[in-house]
């Protein structure tokens, strides 16, 4: 039997459904937030080791600055409440991207949290913040070339973000939208992909239980025959 050990998700259509209730994407972003902590109590429940959220991508800067400073209060309003709860369930917090282009105050409150949660085992959480995946694999060739290091496979996966976690089983995106939006292109080469018509603030944890056991039926080749 396949179990997910880890789950990555793509969380669209936050902004599509607050324009939808009160014409107001922010809104939307803001019951995003409830939906992330209702899928984090599920995949615990659901004993998933790791579990990635595509949270903010190097092409969401193109966005309106109102709505870009709204989300970077929001993520640290979040981390801020939210950073007891993880050390006390035993939850881990990582940071996959390039935060040098954030404000000082949210750089250090997401390197505390990273230092505060690093030894806790239950689930490690993802957070992947102005993340882009070709961005990240260059970055990590260009390491291997200053290190005048092989370039293959194993040595380009040892640079990337991701370095020491294993490549997600299932990749889950939301908001009706069949596209992998620059993330993870490297680490999702055999993923099985599920597309939701839902957005995410209507993503609910009986939606994600579906999806856990449609994978756990899958037989996976990795393309061979079995």
């Amino acid at each position: 039997m396949n179990f997910p050990s880890h789950v990555a998700i793509i969380m669209d259509g936050n902004g599509r459904w607050g324009i939808k209730k009160k014409n107001s994407r922010n809104f939307g972003h803001t019951k995003g937030i409830e939906v992330v902590k209702n899928i984090i109590n599920a995949a615990i429940k659901k004993k998933i080791n790791y579990l990635t959220l595509y949270t903010f991508s190097t092409e969401n800067w193109k966005r309106p600055n109102q709505e870009i400073k709204f989300l970077i209060n929001l993520l640290e309003t979040y981390i801020k409440k939210e950073l007891i709860n993880l050390i006390n369930n035993n939850i881990r917090l990582k940071i996959l991207g390039n935060l040098s282009k954030f404000p000082k105050s949210l750089k250090i409150r997401l390197t505390q949290a990273e230092r505060l949660t690093r030894k806790n085992t239950k689930i490690q959480i993802n957070i992947a913040l102005n993340y882009g995946a070709k961005e990240e694999i260059v970055k990590s060739i260009k390491k291997l070339n200053n290190l005048s290091k092989q370039i293959n496979e194993k040595n380009i996966s040892e640079y990337l973000y991701t370095k020491g976690i294993p490549d997600p089983e299932i990749l889950i995106r939301t908001g009706n939208r069949k596209r992998l939006s620059n993330f993870l292109l490297w680490q999702l080469s055999y993923t099985e992909i599920y597309f939701v018509r839902k957005l995410w603030p209507d993503f609910t944890i009986n939606d994600f239980n579906k999806i856990i056991s449609n994978f756990v039926q899958v037989k996976r080749n990795f393309g061979g025959i079995k």
